[in-house]
């Protein structure tokens, strides 16, 4: 699993990660730990991290956490209809 910390937010007191698995990425605010003083404990915090990538992991193989699906685009000249296509991933 790939994991990048995005960045801490001191208004949440949390931290934006992203996890890549399985061709699954999946990204959530996770919970930022800090030391008896308040500040923010980037070292505790990774820790963290890792557990939750544990448990993100054991979702997307169990098929809780997917891609989301690819969006529609409204079909050329339907704008007024309100009809729409889906979009196709590309060829490969």
């Amino acid at each position: 699993m790939e994991i990048k910390v995005n960045g801490y937010s001191a208004d949440t007191r949390t931290v934006s990660v992203t996890y890549d698995h399985a061709g699954v990425t999946h990204t959530r605010d996770v919970n930022a730990c800090h030391d008896e003083a308040g500040a923010y404990d980037q070292v505790a915090t990774a820790a963290r991290v890792e557990e939750v990538g544990a448990g993100v992991a054991a979702k997307i193989a169990a098929g809780a956490i997917t891609n989301p699906p690819p969006a529609e685009e409204e079909e050329p000249g339907e704008e007024s209809k309100g009809r729409k296509k889906k979009k196709t991933a590309p060829a490969e």
